[in-house]
C-alpha cells in the first residue's frame, strides 16, 4: 500500500514538473523516517506530517532547479542547512550533483553525516562551521557552480555569506517567502560590492497547498573583495546597505 509520504510527493511533483523514479521515493521515505527519529532528539524541524514534509521541504527544495539549468557534476554548496535543506532533496533528485551542507550546530551536521551515509548518497559531506568563516577559507573561496540558501537572514546579509564561496560565473541562489521587493531593493548596494548581479527573481506557488515562494537567482559576475565576508556576527550587525 502506497504511503501517505509517496502519494503526496508524486502528486505534487507531477504539478511541479518533477518525476521521480522508485529509487528516489525510497530515498525520500528513508530521509522522512530519520528526519522524524532524530527529531526526538534535536531540534531539525517543526515540520513532521507527511504532506507539509513533502511538499514544504522536498518539493520546495527542489525548485530552486526549475530557475537553472546546473550542468552535470555541478559542486553545490548549501549554507545554514539546517535539517539538510535543500541539498539532501537536491542529491536524492540529481546524484550527479557534488553537495556540500555547512551549519553552526555540530549536533546537526552529525545527524545530517549519518544521514548521508545511511542513504548512501555518494559526493556528499556536511561541515560544522560558520559562514562568516567558512566563505574565508581558502579551499572553500569561489570553488562553488551554486551556493543555495533557504536561510533565515536577510537577502543582503545572506549575500555576504553566500557570494564570497561562488565562481565566478556561478549563481548564488536564495529561496524567499512570497514578499521579496524590499529585501532585493536594499540588496542593491551588498551586490555591486560582492560582485553579484540580480538575473531573475522568480515567483512561484507551491503544488496542492499553493503557498507563495520567491527563488532569487544571483549571477557572480566578478570578484568578491577578501574583506568579506567580515567577521563573524558583523554581517547580520551591520548589513551592506
Amino acid at each position: 500500500m502506497m504511503s501517505e509520504l509517496t502519494r503526496i510527493l508524486q502528486q505534487a511533483g507531477e504539478q511541479a514538473g518533477f518525476s521521480f523514479s522508485e529509487k528516489q521515493i525510497v530515498l525520500f521515505e528513508q530521509y522522512f523516517d530519520l528526519l522524524v527519529k532524530g527529531n526526538e532528539k534535536i531540534n531539525l524541524t517543526s515540520l513532521t506530517d507527511p504532506q507539509e514534509v513533502a511538499i514544504k521541504h522536498f518539493i520546495d527544495s527542489l525548485t530552486c532547479l526549475t530557475a537553472l539549468t546546473l550542468p552535470v557534476g555541478s559542486q553545490v554548496l548549501d549554507v545554514g542547512t539546517g535539517a539538510g535543506f535543500p541539498g539532501i532533496p537536491l542529491k536524492i533528485y540529481r546524484n550527479d550533483l557534488k553537495i556540500t551542507l555547512m551549519d553552526s550546530l555540530q549536533k546537526r551536521v552529525n545527524f545530517l553525516n549519518e544521514t548521508l551515509q545511511d542513504l548512501g548518497l555518494q559526493d556528499s559531506r556536511a561541515i560544522h562551521d560558520r559562514a562568516e568563516d567558512f566563505a574565508q577559507r581558502k579551499e572553500q573561496r569561489e570553488s562553488y557552480d551554486l551556493v543555495v540558501s533557504r536561510a533565515v537572514a536577510r537577502l543582503a546579509v545572506l549575500a555576504e555569506y553566500c557570494l564570497p564561496c561562488v565562481k565566478i560565473g556561478g549563481y548564488f541562489i536564495s529561496q524567499k517567502g512570497p514578499t521579496i521587493e524590499d529585501e532585493v531593493r536594499e540588496s542593491t548596494k551588498a551586490l555591486v560590492i560582492l560582485g553579484g548581479e540580480i538575473e531573475e527573481v522568480k515567483k512561484l506557488s507551491l503544488p496542492v497547498i499553493q503557498d507563495g515562494r520567491s527563488i532569487v537567482v544571483i549571477k557572480k559576475i566578478s570578484p568578491t573583495p577578501k574583506q568579506y565576508p567580515r567577521k563573524a556576527g558583523m554581517p547580520a550587525k551591520k548589513p551592506l546597505l
